[in-house]
């Protein structure tokens, strides 16, 4: 890690080349969120939504110095006594990162607990390291989940695995979760950087239009919201696009395509 990340803080954001790089940096307390932190996500969301060079957003931990890695411990639960916090507040968090133009690839670089599995369940894409484990814990704390997380559980553990979750509390391992295809690729941490390019530079090869259109329909009818003409609209509009035009073009010539997402 940089000299960015000696000193604790909220989480970091990072811009290079199409590729924006979210860092949790509290790795003494296992990356806890706050609600400061919590606020400062949302801050860096807005940031990357608003920035069209932004094609792809990596959510990832510092896990320096941890005796074993954990990507987040959850929800720092003392901030559901702040007025305007608790559930409903972090809700937010995934919900905006669902939202997201970009394609987002979670880089689950430790354990993770709690409300932040929703924020992993959130990404798009996602690369687990071997020898983690995941835990949801709410209704051993006494709680029920929020709408959309359960939803979201739902839609990528499928019911059983979601019941499994929340009906036992009990820690998955990395390898079930693979299991239920939920990572793209589960590696250990001397391919993992490897592993982690070539997955976010599969990503930008793509047609930024046609990405953006198509992840917006899959997420509506993920979400059961789905519009035939909506997704015609889509259809229509990436058909007539110059980067098919393009795409067509390298295609026939056997080159690789030069995309500008007009």
């Amino acid at each position: 890690m940089s000299s960015l990340f000696a000193q604790a803080c909220a989480p970091v954001l990072q811009i290079e080349g199409g590729v924006a790089t979210i860092t949790l940096n509290r790795p003494a307390q296992r990356n806890r969120l706050e609600n400061g932190d919590l606020k400062a996500l949302l801050a860096h969301f807005d940031a990357i939504e608003r920035n069209p060079g932004v094609r792809v957003l990596v959510l990832t931990a510092n896990t320096a110095g941890q005796p074993k890695p954990v990507f987040c411990a959850g929800y720092d639960i003392g901030g559901f006594d702040e007025p305007g916090h608790g559930a409903t507040f972090f809700e937010e968090i995934p919900d905006t990162l669902a939202r997201l133009r970009p394609v987002t690839i979670c880089a689950l670089n430790g354990s993770v607990y709690g409300g932040a599995t929703d924020v992993v369940l959130a990404c798009d894409l996602r690369i687990g390291l071997q020898g983690i484990e995941w835990r949801m814990p709410a209704t051993a704390l006494g709680l029920h989940y929020y709408p959309s997380g359960l939803q979201r559980y739902v839609s990528r553990f499928g019911v059983a695995g979601a019941k499994r979750a929340f009906l036992t509390a009990r820690p998955f391992t990395a390898e079930q979760l693979h299991a239920m295809g939920l990572f793209e690729a589960l590696v250990d941490s001397t391919a993992w950087d490897a592993v982690l390019a070539q997955l976010v530079g599969d990503v930008l090869k793509l047609a930024p239009l046609a990405v953006q259109e198509t992840k917006k329909s899959l997420n509506e009818i993920a979400a059961g919201q789905m519009d035939e003409h909506r997704l015609r609209e889509r259809e229509h509009m990436t058909s007539r696009s110059a980067d098919f035009a393009e795409g067509r073009a390298a295609f026939a010539e056997r080159r690789p395509a030069v995309f500008t997402g007009q």
